[in-house]
């Protein structure tokens, strides 16, 4: 049986570790051959001895436009062309608040999360139109739906992600080329660590923390791990989303449904809080009127 990606090149970025080694292991499982693209050479040539003949390494600074050219034009130079391109590469961007934030600090954010990928998609286009078209996924998140899950220039060059992948769409489908984007939700990487400025090593070890803590803050009461976003990736760039294009995916356990109480009958509802009415109170007059309608 074929995997999903059969014949498929891909080239994914920040592809050393979290959700980007997941997607790589998880593409070239399902026949793909792919340029990892990262910061972490070390990492990414270990991923070549692994893959010796699906995977090549770029070292690649998204911020470097010239280094975004080189690891797509490698797909071409190794494998024949591409069809996918995953930009996934980020960080946790500037800690500032709306009162702190620098014009430095904020373009260093958008740089990397927003730049990086307008400029993936640039050079990619050539690329997948001589192959008769292909799929773009941008990594963004629900801090760019949502406040509160992310610092202020991270969430807002997330939600610009959100919305710069639905205009390319509007350009690029006609082309054959679709663009989507995903919207991880509370993943165990070391990212949240790297973002309050812990060194990676300790970074690295957040990642099991909020494994522990994510199955008891969301409706779904499982860890979210790289691979739940790497299937979700898959299925965007596979040809089972050959009729989705302009749209993001949230992968999030849930936790953007709503307020706690939405979904946990322990957690009072601020309106019913608000009117003196307990979680206990509130079933007992649940099930009374429940009782009166069958009467």
């Amino acid at each position: 049986m074929g995997g999903r990606l059969d014949g498929k090149v891909a080239v994914i970025t920040g592809a050393s570790s979290g959700i980007g080694l997941g997607a790589v292991e998880l593409f070239v499982a399902q026949g793909a051959r792919v340029i990892a693209a990262d910061l972490q050479a070390e990492k990414g040539e270990i991923l070549e001895r692994r893959f010796p003949d699906a995977v090549r390494f770029a070292r690649c600074d998204v911020t470097l436009e010239a280094d975004i050219a080189a690891a797509i034009g490698l797909a071409t130079q190794a494998f024949g062309g591409l069809d996918i391109l995953f930009n996934n590469a980020g960080h946790g961007g500037a800690p500032h608040g709306a009162a702190e934030i620098t014009g430095e600090a904020w373009d260093a954010t958008f740089a990397v999360l927003l730049r990086g990928p307008a400029l993936g998609m640039k050079h990619a286009v050539p690329a997948m139109l001589a192959r008769g078209g292909g799929s773009i996924i941008n990594t963004a998140s629900i801090a760019g739906l949502q406040a509160g899950f992310g610092p202020l220039a991270y969430s807002s060059a997330k939600a610009a992600v959100i919305h710069m992948s639905r205009c390319a769409a509007a350009e690029l489908s006609p082309l054959g080329i679709r663009v989507n984007a995903l919207c991880p939700g509370l993943i165990a990487t070391s990212i949240f660590g790297a973002s309050i400025g812990l060194p990676r090593d300790v970074a690295d070890q957040m990642a099991a923390r909020v494994a522990e803590i994510g199955p008891k803050i969301q409706p779904i009461a499982k860890a979210g791990l790289p691979d739940d976003i790497a299937r979700a990736a898959l299925y965007l760039a596979s040809d089972d989303a050959a009729f989705v294009t302009g749209t993001h995916l949230v992968v999030d356990g849930g936790i953007t449904i709503g307020p706690r109480s939405s979904w946990d009958t322990r957690t009072p509802s601020p309106i019913l809080a608000a009117m003196g009415v307990s979680p206990e109170q509130a079933q007992a007059m649940k099930a009374a009127l429940i009782a009166g309608e069958g009467g």
